[in-house]
C-alpha cells in the first residue's frame, strides 16, 4: 500500500445537467406536478395558467351569445351555470358521481324504487355482496342467513335487483346472467334462450352441429343463435370497476393529417406558462443586504434553469416526434400493420445525440394521430431479419407479423383451422420467417384461442 498523485480527466454530471436529464423523461402530468411544486418552493418563478384566459374568454362569448337571444330558457341555464361555478357542492349526489362505481350506480337506480323497507334492506345487502363481475358468488340461502331474514324475502329483493342496469347484474352463475340479459332484449322464447340454458358447454367448443341436433334446429339458426349470445357481456360490472382505477393520458404530440403531408403540434394547453418575477428581479438588483442578495441570486438561477430545461425538453420531444413521424410515415397514412423496425440508434443518429438522450424523451409520452393515442415506445420495432412480404427490401417488424397472423386466421377453415406449425410454415411462405413458438406467443397477445379453441364442429 502506498500513495501516489495522477492526473487524469473524467466527466462529471453537474446538478444542473442531472436536473436537466430528469424533466427530459418526465411525462405531461409529472412535470405539471413538478412545475406546480417548483412554483411554490421558489419565490421568484411565476405561472401563468394558459387555460384560465381561455375559460374566461369562453365565458364571455356564452354571454354574448345569451344576450343576443330572449329565450328564457337561456338565460335559466346561464344562471344555473354561474350557480354551479360559485356552490362546490351544488352538483353533489348526481348521476355522473355514482358511475364511477358499480355498487352507488346500482343503488342509485335502487332507492328510485318503491319497495316494501324489509325487501329494500334485504336489496341493499345483495348490492353490496357483488363482486367486480357483478355476480353473487354465494347462494340464496347463505345470503339470507348473512342477512337475517327469510329465504322468500332474499328472493323477491334478488328479483328486484336483477331488474336494474347493467342487464346481468346480480347473477349467480354465467347461465343466469345471459339469460337475464336476453330477457332484457325481448328473447325469452328464442333459440338463444334454449342454448343459454342447456347447451353453454356445447357453444364454448363450437359444436354447432351437436347443438343443433340436441335442440332439434337448423345448423344456420344455430349460428345465429350463437353470435348473437356472443355479442352478450358475461361480466356486467368489470366496466365499472376498470373505471376505478382510470388514468387520463393527455398526448403531449399530436399528429395532423393532411393529404399532402403532416404536421407536428405540441399539446401544451395545459401547462402554465413561467415567468421571472419583476418584483424580485428589482427586489434583486437594489437590496443591500448580502444575504438577500445571495439568496435571490441563486433562485433566479434556479428558476432560468428550469425554464430553459422545460423549453428543450419540449424541443427535444418534437424533433424526436418528427424522426418518428418520417421512419414510420406509413403507420400514420395506412395504419396498424405497417410499422417498419426502428431502433433507437436509427432516430439518434439523425437527431444527432446520444441513444440514452432518445430513451428519455419517448419515456411516458404519448401522440396522437388519426388512428387514436400511442406511446412513442410503439413505434420502436426490433427487426425479424426477414423481409415483410416476397421480393420486399424492407424487414418485418412484430407488428407487421402479427398483421399477417391475424390475416392467415381471419381466412382459415373453421372446421380445420391451422396449426401454429402451419401458420409458421405459410408466413415464411410469405417472406416473414419465425419460429412456431413466436407464432404461438404472437397468437396470444392477439387474444386469438388455439387450434381447439377456434374449430367449429359440423357433427
Amino acid at each position: 500500500m502506498e500513495l501516489n498523485m495522477s492526473l487524469k480527466q473524467s466527466q462529471s454530471l453537474s446538478p444542473q445537467m442531472m436536473q436537466s436529464m430528469e424533466i427530459l423523461q418526465m411525462g405531461s402530468q409529472e412535470l405539471l406536478e413538478y412545475i406546480q411544486e417548483t412554483a411554490q418552493e421558489n419565490p421568484v418563478l411565476e405561472m401563468d395558467e394558459k387555460y384560465d384566459r381561455a375559460d374566461e374568454f369562453d365565458v364571455l362569448r356564452r354571454k354574448l351569445e345569451w344576450l343576443e337571444s330572449t329565450d328564457v330558457q337561456n338565460r335559466y341555464y346561464h344562471q344555473q351555470d354561474a350557480e354551479d361555478d360559485t356552490d362546490p357542492i351544488s352538483n353533489y349526489g348526481t348521476v355522473e358521481e355514482g358511475e364511477e362505481n358499480l355498487y352507488f350506480y346500482v343503488l342509485s337506480q335502487l332507492k328510485m324504487l318503491e319497495v316494501e323497507p324489509e325487501t329494500m334492506e334485504a336489496a341493499e345487502f345483495l348490492v353490496e355482496s357483488l363482486n367486480q363481475n357483478g355476480w353473487l358468488d354465494e347462494t340464496l340461502a347463505a345470503l339470507a342467513a348473512a342477512c337475517g331474514c327469510e329465504e322468500a324475502r332474499m328472493g323477491a329483493a334478488l328479483e328486484v335487483v336483477q331488474s336494474l342496469e347493467p342487464a346481468g347484474v346480480a347473477a349467480r352463475d354465467l347461465s343466469e346472467c345471459l339469460r337475464l340479459q336476453l330477457l332484457r332484449r325481448g328473447e325469452g322464447k328464442s333459440l338463444a334462450m334454449r342454448i343459454v340454458d342447456s347447451q353453454l358447454d356445447a357453444l364454448a367448443k363450437n359444436r354447432f352441429g351437436l347443438i343443433a341436433r340436441e335442440l332439434g334446429a337448423s345448423a344456420e339458426a344455430v349460428r345465429e343463435a350463437c353470435a348473437l349470445i356472443k355479442t352478450l357481456n358475461p361480466r356486467p360490472g368489470t366496466g365499472f370497476s376498470a373505471r376505478e382505477n382510470l388514468t387520463y393520458i393527455n398526448p403531449d404530440v399530436v399528429v395532423v393529417s393532411f393529404p399532402d403531408h403532416f404536421e407536428l403540434l405540441t399539446n401544451d394547453y395545459f401547462f402554465p406558462t413561467l415567468r421571472l418575477s419583476s418584483y424580485y428581479g428589482s427586489l434583486m438588483k437594489e437590496t443591500d443586504d448580502p444575504e438577500v442578495k445571495e439568496y435571490l441570486t441563486g433562485k433566479v438561477r434556479q428558476a432560468k434553469w428550469v425554464v430553459r430545461s422545460i423549453e428543450q425538453r419540449g424541443s427535444t420531444l418534437m424533433s424526436c416526434a418528427q424522426c418518428i413521424l418520417d421512419i414510420q410515415e406509413a403507420f400514420f397514412r395506412k395504419g396498424p400493420g405497417y410499422l417498419v423496425p426502428m431502433s433507437l440508434a436509427d432516430v439518434a443518429a439523425r437527431m444527432g445525440v446520444h441513444e440514452s438522450t432518445v430513451s428519455r424523451a419517448v419515456k411516458d409520452k404519448y401522440i396522437q394521430c388519426s388512428m387514436g393515442v400511442y406511446p412513442l415506445n410503439y413505434f420502436f420495432s426490433r427487426s425479424l431479419g426477414a423481409p415483410q412480404s416476397r421480393g420486399g427490401t424492407e424487414a418485418a417488424s412484430p407488428d407487421a407479423a402479427k398483421a399477417l397472423l391475424k390475416k392467415l386466421i381471419a381466412g382459415e377453415d373453421k372446421r380445420r383451422p391451422l396449426s401454429d406449425q402451419k401458420l409458421c410454415e405459410l408466413m415464411a411462405h410469405e417472406g416473414c420467417r419465425l419460429s412456431r413458438r413466436t407464432v404461438a406467443k404472437y397468437r396470444d397477445e392477439l387474444g386469438i384461442p388455439s387450434t381447439t379453441g377456434r374449430r367449429q364442429y359440423e357433427e
